[in-house]
């Protein structure tokens, strides 16, 4: 009984050095957040490798607010609609985008209002009164919801996605998640700030209410499920150990 006792003891150690080894973004002691208070919603400037959504109007879109509120028939309105469709375009990793007929444009680093008002100002020279619609069309955030191999990539539809929502998107809080820890990495021109939100009690709201930027990790902390990682860490030890047993008493009743 004391050899099983120990044998099992010293599996327990040996296993537990790598149980929960898939938990990610783990806060070391003593780890200081940043103020949550802080964490103002500023507009996002693009950067390489976004995906430009590119519309282009003359005489100040007029036709886009014919279409709009349906003074052209249908026939044109669909020819207009095609027309306007201009398609979608990449930023290079030098931070410009190739449009049609005007060429390379430095984009990255401007907001959306910036770039439109530079790309308009470009095509002045073609077009009468050009008017420009932008919009990102690969902006995401990562969602680590609590629970290992559930993390889900949510494309930001609107500018106004809050973290509840995108929770929401990502199928909630799992079973082993602590919502009372839930972590928002974001990436910022000083670096990168990590904020704890406690969205466990209804006094939550206001943080679960904070809208999320581009490229925003939200990682849900979970429980360390410890008997389940020791038994899947410990089967295999224990069918070996079986098996060369069974061989032994088998060689022991051959003599």
């Amino acid at each position: 009984m004391r050899i099983i006792l120990t044998f099992t003891f010293s599996v327990f150690f040996i296993t537990s050095c790598s149980i929960n080894k898939d938990l990610l973004f783990q806060s070391p002691k003593g780890f200081e957040y940043a103020d949550l208070g802080q964490a103002t919603t500023t507009d996002y400037k693009l950067a390489a490798n976004d995906e430009l959504s590119f519309q282009l109007f003359p005489n100040g879109g007029e036709r886009l607010l014919a279409i709009t509120t349906g003074v052209f028939s249908q026939e044109n309105n669909n020819a207009l609609f095609q027309n306007r469709n201009m398609g979608t375009y990449r930023i290079k990793p030098s931070g410009e985008v190739e449009l049609p007929e005007i060429g390379l444009i430095k984009v990255s680093d401007l907001t959306l209002e910036e770039a439109e008002a530079a790309i308009e100002n470009a095509y002045a020279s073609t077009y009468r009164d050009p008017y420009v619609l932008l919009s990102v069309t690969n902006n995401r955030v990562l969602v680590f919801p609590g629970e290992a191999g559930q993390a889900t990539v949510i494309t930001l539809q609107n500018q106004n996605t809050t973290v509840l929502e995108a929770l929401a998107l990502a199928g909630g809080v799992r079973s082993r998640g602590i919502a009372s820890r839930v972590k928002l990495i974001r990436n910022t021109p000083d670096g990168r700030d990590v904020y704890l939100l406690d969205l466990s009690s209804i006094d939550g709201v206001q943080d679960a209410s904070l809208i999320v930027q581009a490229n925003d990790i939200i990682y849900v902390n979970s429980t360390p499920d410890l008997a389940t990682g020791f038994l899947n860490e410990i089967t295999p030890i224990v069918s070996i150990t079986s098996s060369l047993g069974l061989l032994y008493a088998i060689l022991r009743g051959v003599q």
